[in-house]
């Protein structure tokens, strides 16, 4: 299974986003969407679980929950937007993944069995940060990741 994460996105979906996007089964939008129609462009590719992200404070978007748990491929993923602000313990959970956004700094790093993802911001670029997003495949062996920055 292929899944795209994405984040940070404040209002702007770039179409090299949709694009990186396009052959994936599912989409996690680790928060800060900015506009509710990113989404509904976003379930044109694949089925779509979003969080809410400090920018979504206003409008359809702060009605998105804080913090989701959500089992594709029969892997565990909990998303929450500021990594910071986990408020389970993700190995007593059994999650496979925390999915987080927030920093706009891609990061894939594993601690103590789980994978920490960030895949960076896809929206407005900020400072000499990339724009990027994520492709996770799960499959038998597990979980993996890789950031796919994009070239805009």
């Amino acid at each position: 299974m292929l899944i795209g994460v994405i984040s940070d996105t404040h209002g702007l979906l770039r179409p090299e986003a949709l694009v990186a996007l396009a052959e994936v089964e599912n989409i996690l939008h680790a928060g800060d969407v900015g506009d509710p129609t990113i989404l509904d462009a976003l379930r044109e590719i694949a089925p779509v679980t979003a969080i809410r992200g400090n920018v979504d404070v206003r409008g359809e978007c702060s009605l998105l929950p804080a913090t989701e748990a959500v089992e594709l491929g029969g892997r565990l993923f909990y998303m929450v937007h500021s990594v910071h602000d986990i408020d389970i313990d993700p190995v007593a959970a059994q999650v496979d993944a925390v999915i987080s956004g927030h920093s706009h700094k891609p990061l894939i790093e594993h601690r103590k069995g789980v994978m920490y993802l960030n895949p960076g911001s896809a929206g407005p670029r900020r400072f000499d940060l990339p724009i990027s997003v994520a492709m996770v495949t799960v499959g038998e062996s597990g979980v993996e990741a890789r950031i796919v920055e994009l070239l805009v």
